[in-house]
């Protein structure tokens, strides 16, 4: 190095180093010694309880992101010097993988809209409603099919369709960019493995009186983007709508608002049965009482099944670390009270027994007792 480049870095060494011994100096001197054991004694008999936790749902997949388009990045006529690797063709190597991610995202669209168009979709009624047509749209990232299908009345109806990724949830934004795609359909059917929290306010909270939304939950179970490595019985139904939660909203004579969570409604595609689950069933639910249409907040949470807490309630009862009331009301099916919020929705967030998250908004405007 030049030596007025070497004076600067050693004069620079000189004064960061006199400035952490001044800072630990004043450590020194000022702080609170403590002394940090690495294995601390066992104490037997004391029992020991986890800080503030939050339980908010599954955590969906990773997302794969896949590219539909080409890159604006002009190929090489040549290959590049770059370091040596065991694959002399990493690069022809990689364009070979993008390539063949497009065609396995397209694979899978055409695989769920064929699926799609011969089951149908059931509802929590038990009735099937077909597809008089349904094809792919090729050239459309917002929505995956448009075609058809005939109401009870005999009326037709135009239907868009879009699949949510084969890893990963539904977001809002997915929501809302297939929402304005639909100008022209009366029905815009959602069907995916998984949707987020503000993914499922939107499709409940949208009052288009002109588009009916519909969200139909893909069969985990059934695996239909493994082909014939896993066999389902031939009455299986791949689309269903179900998980819907159960809950209701009181004003209180103070003029605050309570919600009570009577369970929810889970529909099994084996028996063709809708099943109510009991409040005392459900894991755990969450109450955001004012949502704002984008981010649940929890504001306060309940775990109903009272099977998963009764030894540590027990625990902590004899100890008398906790009151038993308390505890009791951390079990509950019924909030605190609470007040109107700005934004004059409540968002009630359940987790159903097979770990599934769905959701309720409620409106405050126009309630009446």
């Amino acid at each position: 190095w030049p030596q007025p480049l070497q004076d600067a870095v050693k004069e620079y060494r000189r004064l960061w180093r006199a400035k952490m011994d001044e800072v630990n100096a004043c450590i020194a001197a000022r702080a609170d010694q403590e002394e940090l054991v690495d294995k601390p004694f066992v104490v037997p008999h004391v029992l020991r309880v986890s800080g503030p936790f939050t339980v908010e749902g599954i955590i969906p997949a990773e997302e794969s992101i896949e590219v539909d388009e080409e890159s604006p990045i002009e190929k090489p006529d040549e290959d590049l010097e770059t370091f040596e690797s065991d694959d002399a063709g990493s690069a022809q190597s990689a364009i070979r993988n993008s390539q063949s991610a497009i065609s396995n995202a397209d694979a899978y669209l055409d695989l769920m809209v064929s699926l799609l168009r011969k089951d149908g979709v059931r509802f929590l009624n038990n009735k099937v409603q077909t597809f008089t047509r349904l094809e792919r749209k090729q050239y459309s990232n917002d929505l995956h099919a448009e075609g058809e299908w005939e109401t009870a009345d005999g009326k037709t109806l135009a239907v868009d369709v879009f699949i949510g990724p084969q890893y990963g949830a539904v977001n809002s934004a997915m929501v809302e960019d297939a929402i304005r795609a639909a100008r022209r359909a009366d029905v815009l059917v959602f069907a995916a493995f998984n949707y987020d929290t503000a993914a499922q306010a939107v499709i409940q909270d949208t009052g288009d009186p002109r588009l009916q939304l519909v969200q139909a939950d893909i069969d985990k179970t059934a695996n239909p983007a493994m082909g014939g490595l896993l066999k389902s019985a031939v009455h299986q139904q791949l689309f269903t709508v179900s998980g819907s939660p159960r809950t209701r909203l009181e004003k209180t004579d103070s003029g605050e608002y309570i919600v009570v969570m009577e369970g929810v409604d889970i529909y099994d595609p084996k028996e063709n049965t809708v099943h109510s689950t009991g409040s005392g069933k459900v894991a755990a639910w969450f109450l955001d009482s004012d949502y704002d249409g984008r981010t649940f907040c929890i504001t306060q949470a309940f775990f109903p099944d009272k099977t998963a807490w009764e030894k540590i309630a027990n625990h902590l009862g004899k100890a008398g670390v906790i009151d038993p009331e308390r505890f009791e009301a951390f079990s509950g099916t019924t909030s605190l009270p609470f007040p109107e919020g700005k934004h004059k929705r409540v968002a009630v967030k359940v987790i159903d027994p097979r770990g599934s998250e769905v959701m309720k908004v409620h409106r405050l405007e126009g309630y009446q007792t």
